[in-house]
């Protein structure tokens, strides 16, 4: 059971927890979920993380079949700019591998952002915490268990 598991179970949250087989040949972990489960990929969402100029790391979940746009980002964030984060740096930060980091149950609350697009839908779907292990929400739980707001962030 993976931090973000526990955390949904501790605050009642109403979840559906979905595992694959993961190849680690796979180069892309969102679209392996969406093929291996069958999924729409406009409802499955990847976790990654970004560093604002004032050198605070931030966490944006958009779709897996998106680029997020940084400049979008930054706009939510209230910043000037924001990179992508280091690998090594949100493995560290989070508690979780790449491929497998989930927006729930990290290490350290880190200010989160989601995308506009998960808002009208019925539930979104996220890593749990695990490479081969997602987990389907409802987009207002999850803003409300992160304290995060809705925002554009794609091209």
């Amino acid at each position: 059971m993976t931090p973000a598991i526990r955390l949904l179970e501790k605050t009642g949250t109403e979840h559906q927890v979905l595992s694959y087989d993961h190849d680690p040949g796979s180069d892309s972990y969102g679209q392996e979920a969406v093929d291996l489960l069958g999924l729409d990929p406009g409802e499955v969402f990847k976790t990654l993380l970004a560093t604002t100029d004032s050198g605070e790391t931030i966490v944006a979940v958009v779709p897996v079949e998106h680029m997020l746009h940084l400049k979008s980002l930054a706009k939510a964030a209230g910043a000037k700019k924001v990179t992508m984060a280091d690998p090594v740096t949100a493995e560290r930060l989070t508690g979780y591998v790449v491929g497998g980091i989930s927006p729930l149950g990290q290490r350290r609350r880190l200010r989160t952002f989601l995308d506009a697009a998960g808002q009208s839908l019925s539930h979104m779907h996220i890593s749990a915490g695990r490479r081969g292990l997602e987990v389907a929400v409802k987009p207002d739980d999850l803003a409300e268990l992160l304290d995060a707001s809705f925002h554009p962030l794609t091209a």
